[in-house]
């Protein structure tokens, strides 16, 4: 059977790039009837080396930055042998790069299409930078038909930022150009989309798929039940989308329990752009490996760690021309595992385990968050709004009651029996019924 092709193609006028290469690659896979997701492992590598090598020789052309530290580290030319010889690339660090819009800009200020930036919560922002040759042509080259089902018989909602970072338009040009869909661009809660109007225009329009965070997710579903709309009646979704936020395996089922559907994580960022996906098996994310190059690190030393080590995410980006990530420190822990999922995608396997400054010490352990929460949300008494406050090795878990007859004390006593026999951590608790909601990224963890 041959692949559907994407619903929308783009071309830019007078337009070349060292990524032209590529696109004979994936046209040679439509032909074949295949996507990257099923490969041999060869031939992802193979792919791999190729693309990192362009990327390589398109930032020593183009990019005075990149050039020095690789002339630095001892390159007299910008090409590996193998793919093992990529630690010996240097690593892109965050602090470098914060508050410079050019110093990895790759192409002519003219060739700009759009740009995005972090929100700089831990400090100034970060710019990237696409050509449209980025957006809407090489970004759309690989096909990942296994992992993503929709077409445009599909309505997808996407309840993601619009303004400044990379999510809303990221996810609208996936469903548009590559899928077809009914796009309905709700936002998260401004001032032209309030939440009520983003349920009412998800019930008039039928949507199908809803892409947005875990946090916005639970709210829609709470908002919902106040303005009378019932969530697998009036909406009756086949499929959710969530990113922008990690959350837990159990906080994900409780949201699928709510929403009747099947909910997956989609991890990425502005910077990267698509890192990883869920399958249907829920049992981590499929590495992207036509968009990236992943590799884990430890965190102290910048060794690159085995499959089944956990440490520190390091992304390189292989279809970017205007502002490439190589070797980029996303600051996020997990560990890499070589696939054997029963899907049958051969495209290796992430586990997520947070990010590297929202771990929380207790005693002298480290605790991810994604964890506690993960034992919290198996309590059905609790709901999916809480705190997490570690203050002199105490940690206290604010927690909301859910549709439960039991008291405030038993639901304390409930939690803290819960967390010592799961976890082993001993912890205070407080039972609210006003933890503040948040149309951004919710904060969970306060140190």
């Amino acid at each position: 059977m041959k692949i559907q092709t994407h619903k929308m193609t783009v071309s830019i006028d007078e337009h070349s790039s060292h990524l032209e290469q590529f696109k004979d690659f994936y046209k040679r896979l439509d032909d074949e009837g295949k996507t990257i997701e099923k490969l041999p492992r060869h031939e992802i590598d193979d792919y791999h080396l190729k693309a990192v090598n362009a990327a390589l020789g398109h930032v020593w052309e183009h990019n005075e930055y990149y050039r020095s530290l690789l002339e630095e580290a001892g390159f007299q030319k910008p090409e590996i042998d193998s793919l093992e010889q990529l630690s010996t690339v240097p690593m892109l660090k965050k602090d470098v790069i914060r508050g410079d819009k050019e110093k990895l800009l790759c192409v002519e200020p003219k060739e700009i299409g759009q740009v995005h930036l972090t929100s700089g919560t831990s400090g100034k922002p970060i710019y990237t930078a696409y050509t449209l040759a980025d957006q809407y042509v090489y970004d759309l080259l690989p096909k990942y038909l296994e992992l993503f089902k929709e077409t445009e018989a599909d309505v997808t909602a996407i309840a993601l930022p619009y303004e400044f970072a990379l999510p809303g338009l990221g996810f609208q040009r996936l469903f548009q150009f590559a899928f077809g869909t009914t796009v309905l661009s709700l936002g998260k809660g401004g001032y032209m989309a309030p939440v009520d109007k983003s349920l009412e225009l998800m019930k008039e329009y039928q949507a199908t798929v809803l892409t947005t965070t875990p946090s916005y997710a639970a709210l829609l579903a709470e908002e919902s039940e106040k303005v009378g709309i019932k969530i697998g009646e009036d909406i009756q979704l086949k499929k959710i989308w969530l990113t922008g936020e990690g959350c837990s395996p159990a906080f994900r089922e409780r949201l699928e329990k709510w929403w009747g559907c099947e909910v997956s994580f989609f991890y990425g960022s502005t910077e990267c752009g698509v890192i990883g996906v869920e399958c249907s098996r829920h049992k981590g994310y499929h590495i992207m490996e036509g968009h990236v190059k992943v590799e884990i690190v430890d965190p102290a030393s910048g060794e690159v760690l085995p499959h089944g080590k956990t440490g520190e995410i390091v992304v390189t980006t292989l279809l970017r021309e205007g502002m490439p990530m190589v070797r980029y420190r996303t600051g996020d822990l997990g560990n890499l595992q070589q696939s054997h999922c029963d899907c049958g995608l051969t495209m290796d396997v992430l586990q997520l385990r947070g990010r590297m400054e929202h771990m929380l010490r207790i005693g002298k352990e480290d605790y991810s968050p994604f964890m506690i929460e993960h034992f919290l949300m198996e309590i059905p008494d609790v709901g999916l709004w809480y705190h997490l406050k570690l203050e002199k090795d105490v940690l206290t878990i604010e927690a909301e009651k859910f549709r439960t007859t039991l008291s405030d004390q038993e639901l304390a006593e409930k939690i803290q029996k819960h967390m010592a026999d799961r976890v082993g951590i001993l912890c205070e608790v407080v039972i609210r019924d006003d933890i503040p909601r948040t149309f951004g990224k919710a904060t969970r963890v306060f140190v």
